[in-house]
């Protein structure tokens, strides 16, 4: 199409959700066009090709924009954050850096209000989700094993990742305590699977598979996609979304490759630009119409962040382990994770357990444990911690609370002169309470499993990206900021598909779930064309 053309459908956003939105619609033949603000990352740039990939994990692929620092991200005011903002600008958005992990979300996660009397109910429940999480992670290709009785029946289309010397330790410790675990569903090929290899062990997954192993959608959904005609653009960076005179979206101000600014025209537009992307450009979107911010007449735009704060705790057991050679996580556990009247705290968690590190990024955690010391002992203690180290990370629900919230900085900008995004926020009591019992548990583990030098971290709290609930979905126009199928109350042509329209957390990693509802609006949206702004 020509360049700015108008196009029925507009998607700000190439991640997880953008990328599955344009799938799903590519099929209705409508114009399609995807903006995205990163650009296309090459196989051969990935830092597992070198030697040198631990050390780029901390700068060029570091999962935090703010020390990445590429021409394609935007800086993020977190200082009023425990927890650190991890995402990625680049098609596939943060598939391209997370770990694979592949739960998905609890029946009991979508009625927290019906069930435990916190937070609120969803306007959809996991049964109306079924169906899109099973194409999805047919779409993904998900390894995995059928009958974990900790979840509702799953179908996997790939055998799970083999457990090795470390989840076989972490098995038979969790056989000892009577407590469930089962093999980690993942988005890591396991076989030859549509075109991708089977994992080669390269090394840890999160800066990016050079391999293809690991699902991104850069290649899984944007093939196809680009090949039923969807359009996408990289290296377009958005301001914000006009309205015309009848207060419908119009389409998006954006700043081209060249930083020269455009407008590209649109009948609907869909925001998939994460739980911290999206409120930023809604909030910088005000007009006399919204001058609090486009779609924002809840005042909830920004608010309710849920980060999901993750301790991890580790050890160290005399045999040698699988180390870094493997995806990181090797299984699960479900024990915790539904509420418990006996325990003081509502809600729980998911226990994960990781393999070890490479050998740069096992000195730097022994040095900032204090657990490796300087001086004459110091190689002798690190051999004993290389390919040695259990950890065991607690995956806690974070409950949403208004005063956790995105808002935009009065000072700090992108270099397009575009207010950067504030993040406020606070762990509650109730997660904390949960954090300790988390990590009490994974010490009874590691204790089981043989493991000495135990460490728990409780300040750094990982910051795994989970970037949830900053533009609610609901049926009440004054509690939410979309419907129960993505539209957004105030503005009839403008959906959201990304993790901000959560309601709750779950205690899970959420792009499964993320994707299911991106798929779920999509079907809702071609179910509707003909009323879509009814």
């Amino acid at each position: 199409m020509a360049s700015n053309e108008k196009v029925d459908v507009l998607i700000i956003g190439s991640g997880a959700s953008g990328a599955a939105v344009a799938w799903s619609l590519a099929e209705t033949k409508m114009r399609i066009l995807c903006l995205e603000q990163g650009d296309w990352i090459k196989p051969t740039d990935f830092p597992s090709n070198g030697r040198d990939w631990e050390a780029r994990r901390y700068t060029d692929f570091d999962i935090s924009p703010n020390r990445r620092g590429r021409d394609t991200d935007y800086p993020i005011n977190d200082d009023n954050s425990l927890m650190k903002i991890a995402n990625f600008n680049g098609v596939g958005g943060g598939t391209v850096i997370y770990t694979a992990h592949w739960p998905r979300m609890h029946p009991s996660d979508f009625r927290v209000k019906s069930l435990d009397g916190v937070a609120d109910d969803w306007p959809v429940d996991y049964w109306a989700l079924e169906k899109f999480y099973e194409e999805n992670d047919r779409m993904m290709g998900v390894s995995g094993l059928a009958g974990d009785p900790g979840v509702p029946p799953r179908h996997p289309p790939m055998p799970p990742i083999g457990l090795g010397k470390t989840g076989a330790r972490y098995a038979q410790a969790m056989n000892r305590l009577g407590w469930h675990w089962w093999p980690s569903d993942t988005t890591i090929a396991t076989t030859d699977y549509e075109g991708r290899g089977a994992c080669i062990n390269l090394g840890h997954c999160t800066p990016g598979c050079a391999q293809g192993a690991k699902a991104s959608t850069d290649i899984t959904y944007w093939p196809l996609a680009l090949r039923a005609g969807v359009e996408l653009r990289t290296r377009c960076r958005v301001r914000e979304i006009t309205t015309d005179e009848h207060g419908m979206a119009a389409g998006a101000i954006y700043y081209d490759a060249d930083g020269v600014e455009q407008f590209q025209p649109a009948e609907v537009v869909i925001l998939a630009c994460n739980g911290v992307g999206t409120p930023r450009l809604l909030l910088n979107s005000a007009s006399s119409r919204f001058p609090d911010g486009l779609a924002n007449s809840s005042g909830l735009v920004g608010k309710n962040l849920m980060l999901h704060p993750w301790p991890i705790v580790s050890g160290y057991v005399e045999e040698t382990l699988d180390g870094g050679r493997g995806p990181i996580n090797c299984i699960w556990s479900k024990q915790f994770y539904e509420t418990d009247p006996s325990r003081d705290f509502v809600r729980g968690y998911t226990l994960q357990f990781g393999r070890g590190t490479g050998p740069a990024t096992q000195a730097m955690m022994g040095a900032a444990s204090g657990l490796l010391p300087w001086g004459r002992n110091h190689h002798r203690h690190y051999r004993t911690m290389l390919d040695h180290r259990l950890s065991i990370g607690v995956a806690c629900e974070d409950l949403p609370e208004e005063h956790n919230r995105v808002t935009l900085d009065p000072e700090l900008k992108d270099s397009h002169g575009i207010p950067a995004p504030r993040v406020d926020y606070t762990i509650s009591e109730n997660t904390r309470r949960m954090m300790e019992h988390g990590i009490a548990r994974a010490e009874e583990i590691l204790t089981e499993a043989g493991a000495t030098q135990i460490f728990a971290s409780r300040t750094a709290l990982n910051y795994p990206g989970h970037l949830l609930g900053t533009a609610r979905m609901g049926t009440d126009p004054e509690r939410s900021v979309v419907n129960e199928w993505g539209r957004c109350h105030d503005v009839k042509n403008l959906f959201i598909v990304d993790g901000s329209i959560w309601v709750t957390s779950g205690g899970v990693n959420p792009t499964s779930t993320i994707q299911a509802l991106a798929l779920y609006v999509a079907d809702q949206m071609k179910q509707r064309l003909a009323t879509l702004f009814d």
